[in-house]
């Protein structure tokens, strides 16, 4: 587990402190503040959601709570935030399904390249609490507990110079995946040289050329500013990957039932407002991208793509028997709601 470097931790604290006392949670109001940390930007779905839940628990309890968001990774990068979260020095935070799976094995299983046949069979499949459930709940021994999913699109190949067609157009560039052992995995498989890096560091490091491109949904080309650099972004359809919101466990525990139940419709709110702005925001990225930053998207044929990565099923498999029956209810999914030709 990467460790909170000493800078970042400091920085963190900082902002804390200005919000209340850290480490206490109180404001001087006497009002118990949540804090809960994103990396998106303030024009991002992830924020329009955290707002709507941040009103409506303010509504209900807000003779307790002062819910405070703190966007951009201003408490720090996700591994920072998950690690601050298990402490209790944050209350909640999003993290990407990818990072979560160096904190829980079970989390592997949604990183799968290719593992939903559409964007209809992953919202069902996210919305199955026989398939959520397991995996939600097995990071409580590491001091956090998921408790809600956010919708964060397909995941596609984009790149500065080399526009991605086949396989072997990645073959040699150096591709930024999120830090997870499964998306190394996938980047060796289709020919291209993995580089894990925070999502923070992405832009100036393709700006300098350190890296050849990235993969992410639109939102990347203009919410941060990649399409000012990347001009290819080709249609690989290679991941459908959640978002998840986790909560410090202590605070879950410590809520009456009654608050408790408050808390899980807030959790609803912030998923529904959240996937309601998804869709309009993909289009106006996609606008934005092409009219603006001149971006280039394109559709390649993706059969030679999920041929490259077809082994990781069977590898997951074998590695992880226990998640065998979890993988076949999403099959069941699949077969509802297949892909159109």
């Amino acid at each position: 587990m990467k460790k909170i470097s000493r800078r970042s931790f400091l920085a963190a604290m900082a902002v804390l402190a200005a919000g209340g006392l850290a480490g206490c949670g109180a404001a001087d109001n006497g009002l118990q503040i949540i804090r809960i940390g994103h990396n998106q930007s303030t024009n991002h779905p992830t924020h329009t959601g955290l707002t709507a839940f941040e009103t409506y628990i303010e509504e209900q309890l807000g003779d307790k709570y002062d819910v405070q968001i703190f966007p951009s990774e201003l408490l720090g990068s996700q591994n920072e935030m998950v690690q601050l979260t298990q402490t209790g020095a944050i209350t909640f935070c999003v993290a990407s399904n990818s990072l979560l799976e160096t904190f829980s094995e079970n989390y592997t299983l949604f990183n799968l390249p290719y593992l939903f046949s559409s964007a209809e069979a992953y919202h069902a499949s996210m919305d199955d609490p026989a398939i959520v459930g397991p995996i939600f709940e097995s990071t409580k021994q590491a001091g956090f507990e998921a408790v809600t999913w956010l919708d964060a699109g397909t995941r596609n190949f984009y790149t500065v110079k080399t526009p991605i067609n086949t396989p072997a157009d990645l073959r040699g560039l150096k591709i930024r995946v999120q830090q997870s052992p499964t998306n190394v995995r996938m980047m060796e498989l289709l020919g291209g040289s993995a580089t894990p890096m925070g999502f923070g560091d992405v832009y100036t490091a393709l700006q300098a050329q350190m890296l050849d491109g990235a993969e992410n949904n639109e939102l990347a080309l203009t919410d941060n500013g990649h399409g000012d650099v990347c001009k290819y972004y080709s249609y690989t359809m290679h991941q459908m990957i959640p978002d998840i919101l986790i909560g410090n466990l202590g605070f879950m525990d410590g809520l009456s039932e009654e608050e408790r139940a408050i808390f899980d419709e807030g959790f609803q709110i912030l998923n529904q407002t959240q996937r309601e702005a998804w869709g309009t925001a993909v289009e106006e990225a996609k606008d934005y991208a092409q009219n603006v930053q001149g971006v280039n998207f394109i559709y390649p044929d993706i059969a030679p793509f999920q041929e490259a990565v077809a082994p990781m099923h069977e590898e997951m498999l074998e590695d992880y028997p226990d998640l065998a029956p979890i993988y076949e209810l999403i099959q069941a999914h699949n077969a509802e709601y297949a892909a159109q030709a």
